[in-house]
């Protein structure tokens, strides 16, 4: 029985391995590229646009009839959600794996999924439903009842299944306790035991309990704090170790460019890198996934096309800025680039920034992966609970929290190679209900931009 299920676990695990590689890429990227080119170039031209939508204030129509929390809320709610260890760990990996060049095939994913988030927040508001007890709702699954017709349900229900497993955040969970026992505890002499963990799991709960018990609006009221404060301290974190080392600093881009397009054999030439960079900016952004269309179909927002500017901002930040923020110390520090290691990109991060601060460069930056991982932690549970919300009622919406909170405990105390394995399964399952249903209804959208910017450029 013992081998009948290990076969199982293996087989999971090499089904997950096989589609979350090139397959989620081509998905992803290459539907990102069509929205992209079919919109116009959107994430291009209209990125002052953005900005301005942004600051715009909420139109007079906008209220609870309409949804729950503003543009900006969902925008910092949805990067709260994204910028994560990914952006540490990942990039660190994708640096190890194909050198300094794939951060410019970052830069290249991260303009992609700005407009395919476009579409996703333009459809979000499109197409709104009301749950079990009438209140206002947003997301995919709503998009493929109202925009594609009520003979699509079966894609929405399938969507919200997945989304109940592939928005659990068991690899965030295990990672920060796994960087607190190495930084902290095994340091000091503290053995790395179950009972260590559990309470370590524990004390995770209670923090992220505090916030999504109490709803989006708490959610969205903690991400609006938490992001723009933790952008920026890691921001003038980086801008300390560049001043510190300025006249290496140009030599980092050098390298990003020439490693772009002059590669040295590494990860398979230009094509290998282009693919690793874009496909972990892919993994990171979440554009196409179906995440943000959750939290902007959240937004009082009754503009379609206006909303849409505002969710691309999210790829930018996330994939562009916070990416290229990890890339520069892990390149400056010069360890672990281009050598093909595919596991403990925290560590690599968390060398370099203490070989370029040493005694407190590793803290630092841990307390930079405290902010990223709670953050996701926050936001991910109300994508569990509006999949909750579509399957069995508002009422039983909020037992999901709490199957949330135990299973970052599960997450904190055990290996996770198959929970990890069927999470990253379920979450290319939604990027598949997603993405098609963005391309299915792209043409709506693009009515939909034409009469927007008629409007606003007269």
């Amino acid at each position: 029985m013992e081998e009948f299920f290990n076969s199982i676990s293996q087989s999971i695990i090499k089904l997950s391995d096989f589609l979350c590689g090139y397959p989620e890429f081509f998905l992803l990227i290459g539907g990102g590229l069509f929205l992209f080119i079919y919109s116009g170039g959107v994430s291009i031209r209209r990125l002052p646009w953005s900005v301005r939508a942004l600051r715009q204030k909420q139109a007079k129509s906008a209220g609870k009839d309409t949804g729950q929390i503003s543009s900006f809320q969902a925008l910092m709610s949805a990067i709260a959600a994204t910028v994560g260890m990914g952006n540490i760990a990942g990039v660190a990996i994708a640096l190890s794996i194909g050198g300094p060049g794939v951060i410019f095939w970052m830069w290249v994913s991260a303009i992609v999924g700005m407009g395919t988030k476009f579409f996703e927040g333009t459809l979000a508001i499109m197409y709104k439903g009301r749950d079990s007890e009438g209140v206002v709702q947003g997301g995919p699954m709503y998009m493929i009842t109202q925009g594609l017709g009520k003979k699509w349900k079966p894609l929405a229900v399938a969507f919200s299944i997945f989304g109940l497993v592939g928005t659990l955040c068991f690899m965030q969970a295990n990672q920060l306790v796994e960087s607190i026992t190495t930084v902290f505890t095994s340091p000091m002499g503290i053995e790395n035991t179950v009972g260590l963990r559990f309470t370590l799991g524990v004390v995770i709960v209670l923090i992220v309990g505090t916030v999504i018990i109490g709803g989006i609006n708490r959610i969205a009221k903690t991400a609006a704090r938490v992001v723009p404060l933790m952008v920026t301290l890691y921001l003038i974190l980086v801008v300390v170790i560049m001043v510190l080392n300025y006249d290496q600093v140009p030599g980092v881009f050098k390298q990003i460019i020439d490693g772009a397009f002059h590669p040295s054999g590494i990860a398979g030439g230009v094509v290998g890198i282009a693919l690793t960079g874009a496909r972990r900016a892919a993994m990171v952004n979440e554009a196409g996934v179906g995440t943000a269309s959750m939290m902007h179909g959240a937004s009082m927002n009754t503009e379609p096309v206006r909303e849409g500017l505002v969710a691309m901002i999210a790829p930018l930040i996330d994939s562009g800025i916070v990416c290229t923020l990890t890339s520069i110390p892990i390149i400056l520090a010069g360890q672990n680039i281009g050598t093909g290691e595919v596991s403990g990109g925290l560590y690599i991060a968390l060398g370099a920034f203490g070989q370029l601060l040493p005694h407190v460069g590793q803290y630092l930056l841990m307390i930079i992966v405290f902010f990223f991982a709670f953050s996701t932690m926050f936001s991910y549970s109300y994508y569990g609970q509006k999949c909750t919300n579509y399957l069995f009622g508002a009422k039983n919406a909020k037992y999901y929290n709490y199957y949330y909170l135990a299973m970052i405990i599960v997450a904190a105390v055990i290996k996770l190679d198959l929970l990890v394995s069927c999470m990253d399964l379920a979450f290319f399952l939604m990027a598949v209900c997603t993405m098609f249903t963005l391309l299915a209804l792209s043409p709506r959208v693009k009515r939909e931009m034409k009469a927007y910017f008629a409007r606003h450029e007269q």
